[in-house]
């Protein structure tokens, strides 16, 4: 769990994250202002909230408009009942065993079934009906049934006593993509397995099917909710959307110079020398490295914000720290702070901006940075705390 800290204490000495609860309040109105009024909006916050906090975000998010959280675990869901969180908590992966089922009835939290066999494990070990929820796989080839056998599963599912099913959803796995061929063939096999359970008069729960990309594209993916994550951080799913909506970014990560010298032309840099100076250069030690969340694998690829200017990277990053050309920047101090991800004046370093040069996604960068960074609330109308 993200602990948020005091930037009185300590905990701004080194390195740490920032996030801005009014850009988090942007994004969720912002998202909100794309769904029809009958639509709503589930905040996921599993992994920590993407690194941001789980507890932090979902109080915001349901203070600006959200009425239900996605986690992927148990403990993800307990750790939000703990912070007296009473809002409903979808479990997005699945779970098996007695002891979880156990935990899910007393931390009232609403699993997903999958599989036969998982429905008849609940429907077996539960003395009071429970909300549940059914996915089908359209198409992600994950969790859930084919979609060929969705409604048979469905079928099934609503004979067995105890189990009462609140949503039935699936998971797009290209709505990212500018071409938008298998996400319709995606909802037209939802559509089919939906048809055949209403052919057999069962009666519709609610229906969901949207991530964070799937709800930018448009109202015709919502349904009754949509399950929005990265869009939730100001992050965009792909660059086409950003015509689609102003998000803000919510998290910044910044750290402090620990030391600056001079070296000549000809020293090498950090583990293996992989980066040699051809002339004399400023260089600036900075307080963060890997073990933070920095990808080692930047090394001598990224930039660094210092006085809203770009500094290059330079050397093996390490585990706590990296190296940074500061010869552009004059005077510069020991302490003074320096932006990692995020904007300092016109200068901007973006996740996916790392993405891209890594040849990953936003969602891996942020989810990245280590619990040892404290996270401090920034623009927010609430108490600070450790």
């Amino acid at each position: 769990m993200v602990k948020h800290a005091s930037p009185g204490t300590l905990a701004c000495e080194r390195a740490w994250v920032n996030i801005d609860l009014k850009a988090l309040e942007n994004n969720v109105r912002q998202i909100k202002q794309q769904l029809l009024p009958q639509t709503a909006l589930m905040a996921v916050v599993k992994a920590d909230g993407y690194g941001h906090g789980a507890v932090t975000v979902a109080q915001t998010a349901l203070a600006n408009g959200a009425t239900w959280l996605g986690v992927a675990t148990i403990l993800e869901g307990i750790e939000l009942r703990q912070a007296d969180i009473n809002a409903p908590i979808l479990i997005l992966g699945a779970t098996h065993t007695v002891q979880e089922i156990e935990a899910i009835v007393r931390w009232q939290l609403q699993p997903t079934l999958c599989s036969p066999e998982q429905a008849l494990i609940f429907s077996r070990h539960l003395q009071h009906p429970l909300p549940i929820h059914l996915k089908v796989d359209t198409g992600m080839s994950r969790l859930g049934p084919i979609w060929q056998q969705g409604a048979t599963f469905i079928e099934f599912v609503s004979r067995l006593p105890n189990l009462k099913i609140a949503s039935i959803y699936s998971h797009l796995a290209t709505a990212d993509d500018a071409d938008s061929s298998f996400m319709l063939q995606q909802q037209s096999r939802l559509q089919d397995v939906l048809s055949r359970i209403q052919a057999q008069d069962i009666p519709l729960p609610k229906l969901h099917l949207a991530n964070s990309a799937g709800t930018l594209v448009g109202p015709q993916f919502h349904y009754d909710l949509v399950r929005v994550g990265l869009a939730l951080y100001g992050l965009y799913p792909a660059p086409h959307f950003q015509q689609a909506i102003a998000l803000q970014p919510v998290m910044q990560v910044k750290a402090r110079i620990t030391q600056i010298k001079t070296l000549p032309a000809g020293s090498g840099v950090s583990y293996n020398h992989t980066f040699t100076t051809e002339q004399p250069l400023t260089v600036a030690v900075v307080g963060i490295g890997y073990a933070d969340g920095v990808p080692r694998s930047l090394s001598n690829q990224m930039n660094v914000i210092i006085r809203g200017r770009l500094a290059p990277q330079i050397g093996a990053i390490t585990m706590d720290q990296l190296m940074v050309d500061v010869s552009d920047v004059p005077n510069l101090q020991v302490g003074e702070v320096v932006t990692i991800l995020g904007q300092d004046g016109k200068a901007s370093i973006s996740a996916e901006t790392w993405a891209d040069a890594l040849g990953t996604i936003s969602y891996e960068i942020v989810c990245g940075f280590k619990h040892r960074l404290p996270r401090i609330l920034v623009n927010s109308d609430v108490p600070q705390r450790l």
